[in-house]
């Protein structure tokens, strides 16, 4: 709203130095003190509303260390983190932007149905909460609408420079551009990194051009229910979900800098992506949201995300991830998420197994998710999340290093 608004100051007044307002990167700045103040301010007024109302968690005996202090803490911090990321966004962001537009859905949608969640587990007594079949039929609404998105909509392009033959190339030296609309994504560590996807139906003929995003669209489902529900997963120590995501969150605003300013996307020869550079300014607000949350989320926490934050939280990377076009990126950008989401799969797969074939049960690990297996080894839970942040600042390393590393 506000970038509207010194806009119009800037073109009609003349007002010296309001022109400032235009540049990504100060809005970018903005966004990011804005969230961490929003944070503080809101947080802990929020807290001291769900203590007076008694809202706190239902902790299920799991024999854990430290677990019965956690009893009683506040949950739905989540309503923290969407506050801190909507407002600065709805301030300082070009809001007609396609790629704000879609992370502003994407927010809300899986915020509401975090909500949800948490709403019937505190108020409704229920603690199994929103039905898993409605979780997930939720996050593959949101799916399809993201990736329908993405792949149809003409707003959606991508900068490719002629050559004299009149083909596509990355960088020419002509500098003769023409956006296209082209469902393309970035490969890692390779030197002619960009994937059509429609390539991989070019031997099925033309007949088929139209269903490329019969391809596409499962794919952007399948993403955005495993990290949303590897993110919720992880939500399991204090700092552990928000930490991470705030690594992964200055990760993919890098990206979305690079992508979108065409000197450095032709300086380190990647896909120029128009108008994904707005997408800097979500991402700082997103970082901000997730810092300032953890002032009251680390050891030992004073409110706990829920699901209103954990599901947004995994949803809004993996949406960034695929505006950026680095959806190929998301098992070593996300590698903590998906750890954590595997450990469950194979733990029970692992159970079943054994049962059906000895009669008996058997677990490879002490307890799912992985968090909980450390903790049951003896591992104090600082120690647990600290180790987790630095795999994941070695991963988010590892993702930036493939700019250059092909």
């Amino acid at each position: 709203m506000l970038y509207y608004l010194f806009r119009y100051l800037h073109e009609h007044y003349h007002i010296p130095g309001i022109g400032v307002f235009q540049y990504t990167t100060f809005r970018a700045a903005l966004a990011v003190v804005t969230s961490l103040l929003i944070a503080q301010i809101f947080g802990g007024k929020l807290i001291g509303v769900l203590q007076r109302k008694q809202l706190g968690e239902t902790i299920r005996d799991l024999g854990l260390q430290g677990q019965s202090e956690k009893k009683g803490t506040p949950t739905m911090g989540g309503l923290i983190i969407l506050l801190a990321i909507l407002v600065p966004v709805l301030l300082f962001a070009r809001l007609r932007n396609i790629y704000i537009i879609l992370m502003l859905l994407s927010t809300v949608w899986l915020g509401l149905i975090g909500f949800l969640d948490d709403y019937i587990k505190i108020f409704r007594k229920n603690k199994e909460g929103l039905s898993g079949r409605f979780k997930v039929l939720g996050q593959i609404g949101l799916g399809i609408t993201v990736g329908w998105v993405l792949f149809y909509s003409n707003e959606i392009t991508v900068r490719e420079y002629l050559l004299p033959n009149g083909q596509y190339s990355a960088v020419d030296a002509s500098k003769i551009f023409k956006d296209v609309h082209l469902a393309i994504t970035t490969v890692p560590f390779m030197k002619n990194n960009e994937l059509n996807y429609g390539d991989l139906f070019a031997q099925a003929g033309t007949a088929f051009k139209g269903l490329y995003g019969l391809f596409y669209i499962p794919i952007v489902v399948f993403l955005v229910t495993a990290i949303s529900n590897g993110a919720n997963l992880t939500d399991g120590l204090d700092g552990l979900a928000a930490g991470t995501s705030a690594i992964i969150g200055v990760t993919l605003a890098i990206f979305a800098f690079v992508s979108g300013n065409a000197l450095l996307a032709d300086y380190l020869d990647v896909m120029f992506i128009p108008d994904s550079g707005e997408l800097v300014v979500f991402c700082t607000a997103f970082v901000g949201a997730c810092i300032g949350f953890l002032w009251y989320n680390s050891y030992p926490a004073q409110v706990f995300m829920g699901d209103t934050g954990s599901l947004a939280l995994g949803g809004i990377i993996t949406v960034l991830a695929l505006a950026v076009r680095k959806e190929l990126l998301i098992p070593i950008l996300c590698g903590v998420f998906i750890i954590e989401n595997l450990s469950v799969v194979v733990q029970v797969s692992w159970f079943k197994y054994t049962k059906r074939k000895y009669g008996e049960g058997r677990r490879l690990l002490r307890m799912s998710p992985l968090h909980h297996h450390f903790q049951k080894l003896g591992y104090h839970e600082s120690k647990i999340v600290a180790r987790f942040w630095i795999i994941g600042i070695m991963l988010a390393v590892i993702t930036l290093v493939t700019l250059k590393l092909r």
